[in-house]
C-alpha cells in the first residue's frame, strides 16, 4: 500500500504539468486554472497522483492528434477536492464513458489499454476516490474528473 502524505493539490498538480510541458510539442497548449482561495489539502501520494495526471494529459494529447488545448483545473467543495483534465481532442461516444477503464480497451492503433485502468485503480483503491468521464462531445473534446477526499 502506498504511503500517502498530506499535500498541497495545487502544487501536485503544478509539478505534473510542468513535467509535461517540457516533454509535449508547441503545438499543445497547457493552461492550469486553480478556483479555490485557499491551499486544498489532501492525502495523496505524489508520484502515483503525478503519474495519473501525466496519463491523462497523454491521452489528451493523443485524442487531438497532438495538436491543441488542455486546461487542467482544481477546485473543492466542503467533501471532495476536484481536479479536471479538459481537452479539445475527438471526444467520446457516451457508451464508451465507462468501458475506457476497462484493461485491455483502447481506440489507439499501438498501446495495451492498461493506462486509465491503472488510473482508476490508483485513484479508488489506494487514495478512496473516483475518476470518472465528466463530459465529452465527439469532435469537441472531453473533461475528465478525479475527486479526492478532503481529510
Amino acid at each position: 500500500v502506498p504511503d500517502l502524505q498530506q499535500s498541497d493539490l495545487y502544487t501536485a498538480v503544478e509539478t505534473a504539468v510542468s513535467y509535461m510541458r517540457k516533454r509535449i510539442s508547441d503545438n499543445v497548449t497547457v493552461n492550469i486554472e486553480n478556483y479555490t482561495e485557499q491551499p486544498v489539502m489532501v492525502k495523496i501520494n505524489t508520484a502515483l497522483f503525478n503519474w495519473v495526471i501525466e496519463n491523462l494529459m497523454k491521452n489528451a494529447i493523443d485524442a487531438m492528434n497532438g495538436k491543441g488545448t488542455i486546461i487542467v483545473s482544481i477546485d473543492a467543495n466542503l467533501k471532495n477536492a476536484i481536479v479536471r483534465v479538459s481537452d479539445t481532442g475527438k471526444g467520446l461516444h457516451k457508451k464508451q464513458f465507462k468501458a475506457i477503464f476497462n484493461p485491455g480497451y483502447t481506440s489507439k492503433a499501438r498501446g495495451w489499454g492498461l493506462g486509465l485502468s491503472l488510473a482508476q485503480r490508483i485513484i479508488k483503491d489506494y487514495h478512496r476516490g473516483q475518476i470518472m468521464v465528466e463530459s465529452s462531445e465527439v469532435g469537441v473534446g472531453t473533461t475528465m474528473k478525479i475527486l479526492l477526499p478532503k481529510d
